[in-house]
């Protein structure tokens, strides 16, 4: 049987060094055996730039390696936290950087990759951040600064997050339905597969040619997350305790 993983949103701190260790034994456990695992953003709490070689992200590059090394393909998409992960990173990992919206094709079904957050189009404020982040020229200007200002800048970003965040109504922090639909008729798609939301579930979506699954993959906390794509039985959402 062959199969592909897909994780996100592990949000890796030093501050939570068990999560790291419930990455390193899933990557061990399926180097060499799965076709793929594809990261789909927020990997880590706050990335500031490939040049931050701390001993808690060099653990984490070398785990990855390892389970790339074995034959295993290793993909990462940015999300809300880590968008300036670079080339770098994922060349030290032994994978590749992917594109939001990526369309791959799991054992002859379609599925089209996000990390989520494009898809919450209500939280008007948060995209024009999103906008001005993912931009080259701000993410060369934030690279520019020192590692030391870079962290405090990260810091205070999350802090400002967590305010806002805490003031704001669920929908918004929600996809918007239109938007989920809008992107999946337009890639051709029936699966869309993504995290951001924090909400693991299965949701039927209606789309323009018949009935497709919105698969949303929850946060690392006490319980870890994947969804497993297998060639005879298709897509399944699991949780696993991280202890």
């Amino acid at each position: 049987m062959s199969y592909t993983l897909f994780i996100s949103d592990l949000h890796l701190d030093p501050a939570r060094p068990e999560h790291l260790e419930a990455l390193g034994k899933l990557l061990e456990a399926h180097a060499g055996k799965a076709d793929a695992l594809y990261v789909l953003g927020d990997l880590f709490e706050a990335w500031i730039g490939d040049d931050d070689d701390t001993p808690f992200n060099q653990e984490a590059i070398s785990a990855f390696r390892s389970f790339s090394d074995n034959g295993s393909q290793l993909y990462f998409m940015h999300g809300n936290r880590d968008f300036m992960l670079g080339e770098g990173f994922a060349a030290a990992c032994g994978g590749n950087l992917l594109e939001e919206g990526t369309v791959v094709d799991l054992y002859g079904t379609p599925a089209l990759l996000m990390h989520g957050d494009s898809l919450c189009t209500l939280d008007t404020a948060y995209q024009q951040f999103r906008t001005m982040a993912r931009s080259p020229q701000w993410q060369q200007g934030m690279l520019a600064k020192p590692l030391e200002e870079r962290r405090m800048i990260a810091q205070g970003m999350r802090m400002q997050s967590q305010g806002n965040n805490a003031n704001k109504a669920e929908n918004i922090m929600d996809v918007t339905p239109e938007e989920v639909v809008r992107v999946m008729d337009e890639a051709g798609v029936k699966h869309l597969i993504h995290g951001h939301t924090h909400r693991p579930n299965i949701h039927d979506v209606a789309l323009a040619d018949g009935q497709g699954k919105r698969w949303v993959l929850g946060d690392w906390g006490k319980l870890g997350w994947q969804i497993v794509a297998d060639s005879e039985k298709g897509l399944r959402l699991e949780s696993f305790e991280i202890n």
